[in-house]
């Protein structure tokens, strides 16, 4: 049967060597796929039943500090219109605030499986990077182009992307947020060193 979330919990109920089904939708936990490479189980993505042109209705956390709350806002009519599910985190305006509130609440949520990707909007986009990468599962890309942005999906299977709202035009990073998206993760040799940086999250 198709999950909309697998978890862990959903590998352990497998056979070793079993398979799992899920939707091209479904959001699966990294902690998930690391216990799936363990095992031997299988996960297979099934074919997307959407209509052509459709877009996914995928749960995408979005957050920023006071600084980056005019660019969230903007960032955030984009994802509705593309047909994302948007969850907004905060902060709720430019009245300043901490950003690793912010950014370890949206990290949280994309680590436990209850969102897709993440977006964390601040002045450079460095510091909620910082705050995010410290949630293990996570790993938060800062993106300035659509090069960075492609690299960032492509080679590190980042799924959270921070922004910086002093060094962007608001068009500029919607289009390294449409990047960003819209890039699958490689796989081959770059899932091998993604499992090196799980296993160094594992150590620490």
């Amino acid at each position: 049967m198709a999950r909309r979330v697998l978890t862990a919990e959903d590998i352990e109920a497998e056979p070793a060597g079993g398979e799992v089904i899920v939707p091209r939708t479904a959001v699966i936990t990294d902690q998930a796929r690391e216990l799936a490479r363990e095992r031997g189980v299988r996960i297979r993505v099934e074919e997307s039943v959407e209509a052509p042109g459709s877009s996914p209705r995928r749960p995408v956390v979005v957050a920023s500090d006071h600084a980056g709350y005019d660019l969230k806002e903007f960032l955030k009519k984009f994802l509705l219109e593309a047909g994302y599910e948007v969850r907004d985190l905060g902060t709720d305006s430019t009245a300043p605030v901490d950003y690793p509130d912010f950014a370890g609440a949206a990290a949280q949520a994309v680590a436990s499986g209850a969102a897709w990707r993440g977006i964390i909007v601040d002045a450079a986009g460095i510091g909620s990077a910082i705050a995010a990468n410290k949630v293990a599962g996570v790993r938060a890309a800062s993106c300035y182009d659509a090069t960075t942005a492609r690299n960032s999906r492509e080679h590190n299977d980042a799924n959270i992307l921070t922004l910086g709202s002093r060094l962007l035009t608001p068009e500029a990073a919607r289009e390294v947020l449409r990047v960003w998206l819209e890039t699958e993760f490689a796989g081959g040799r770059h899932q091998r060193r993604i499992d090196k940086i799980v296993a160094l999250e594992r150590r620490s």
